[in-house]
C-alpha cells in the first residue's frame, strides 16, 4: 500500500485544499493529511479545531474516497519525521503558480536530502488558483463573504473565530 501526505497549516481549509487532497486520494492507496501548525504564523483556528474541520468536511468533499483519507495533528518537528511516523512514501503539496513553486522546491529538495522522501507538486485547479487562506482569514476579518470559498461548517469556524476576537 502507497501512502501519501498531504501537509498544510489548514487555516483554515480551503476548497483548493479540498481537491488536491481528493487527487491525491485517486493517485495513492492511502493520504494522510498533516495539520502541520506554522510556528512564524499567528493562527486563525485552533490547530486541534483546524484538524476536527477537516475531519467534518473530507467526506462531504471527497466521498467514498474518503475512506483512504485520514488526518493527523504534527505537534512539531520536522515534516519528514512526521512522514515517516504516518508511513508516507510521499509529500503531495498543491501550487498555484510560480510563487508556490518556488517556495516548495527548495522544501522537497531538503526533504529528499534528509530522508529520500519525494514530492508531487500537483498544480491547483484553475476554478481555486486565487484562494488562500490567508485571503479567506482577510476578507471575513472586514466583513466580506468566504461562503464560495470553504466548506460552510468552515465558515461558520472562521466567523465564530473571528467573533471571540
Amino acid at each position: 500500500m502507497t501512502t501519501a501526505a498531504c501537509p498544510g497549516s489548514f487555516d483554515p481549509v480551503t476548497h483548493g485544499h479540498l481537491d488536491v487532497v481528493a487527487r491525491a486520494a485517486a493517485l495513492f492507496d492511502e493520504v494522510v493529511v498533516l495539520v502541520v501548525p506554522n510556528p512564524s504564523k499567528r493562527g486563525l483556528l485552533a490547530p486541534e479545531r483546524r484538524a476536527a474541520l477537516l475531519e467534518e468536511v473530507l467526506p462531504g468533499a471527497l466521498g467514498a474516497a474518503a475512506e483512504r483519507v485520514r488526518v493527523e495533528l504534527v505537534p512539531g518537528g520536522l515534516l519528514v519525521d512526521a512522514c515517516r511516523r504516518v508511513g508516507a512514501a510521499c509529500v503531495v503539496k498543491g501550487v498555484r503558480g510560480g510563487a508556490d513553486v518556488d517556495a516548495e522546491v527548495p522544501q522537497a529538495l531538503m526533504n529528499r536530502h534528509l530522508s529520500g522522501l519525494e514530492t508531487l507538486l500537483l498544480p491547483g485547479d484553475p476554478r481555486w488558483q486565487h484562494v488562500a487562506s490567508s485571503l479567506v482569514r482577510e476578507i471575513a476579518r472586514l466583513g466580506g463573504d468566504v461562503d464560495d470559498l470553504v466548506p460552510p461548517a468552515v465558515a461558520a469556524a472562521v466567523h465564530e473565530a473571528l467573533a471571540e476576537r
